[in-house]
């Protein structure tokens, strides 16, 4: 081992798929844990906010309204299931639905433009958004890409069938 990875425990070069795999068994559990202790700011602790909708949130945040069809293609998900969290969201004061000026049978969605629950919902994905800008600006775009994607085949291979090897029949069909 180098200097460099007894430093700081990174290696210079290349990781085998199995080195690779050890390393994620143990950085992911430790950043899940983590991610469950970060807590709401206190205007947002009354609201029922579920982790799934800090997606829809940083989506509404960072790229700014858009409509249900739209949240629901960048979120990949069904119109129906953005429309009820939309609603629920909209009940509690954290969303508001307005219809769009160019098509009214359609519906913006936004955040709420209370200022105290925004800024709230503002400090509470900035953590984040802080963190992966500081991981990712020594990268170049490629890897950007590449971590991108390796996490998608990550949550794809993870939500198959438990215990299901790649390249076996899948048993559900």
């Amino acid at each position: 081992m180098s200097a460099r990875q007894e430093r700081d425990g990174e290696p210079e070069s290349g990781l085998s798929p199995d080195e690779a795999v050890r390393a994620m068994l143990l950085l992911m559990p430790r950043l899940a844990a983590r991610l469950k202790r970060v807590p709401l700011p206190e205007p947002l602790r009354s609201f029922q906010l579920a982790p799934r909708h800090l997606s829809l949130l940083g989506l509404l945040l960072f790229d700014g309204p858009m409509q249900v069809g739209q949240l629901a293609a960048r979120l990949e998900v069904a119109p129906t299931t953005v429309s009820l969290m939309v609603s629920d969201l909209s009940r509690q004061g954290v969303l508001e639905r307005h219809a769009d000026p160019e098509d009214r049978r359609r519906t913006i969605v936004t955040i709420t433009h209370d200022p105290g629950t925004r800024r709230a919902i503002e400090d509470w994905l900035a953590n984040g958004a802080v963190a992966w800008r500081s991981a990712f600006e020594p990268l170049t775009s490629a890897e950007r890409a590449l971590f991108v994607r390796t996490m998608r085949a990550y949550e794809r291979q993870t939500s198959e069938e438990p215990g299901r090897q790649p390249n076996q029949p899948d048993r559900r069909a």
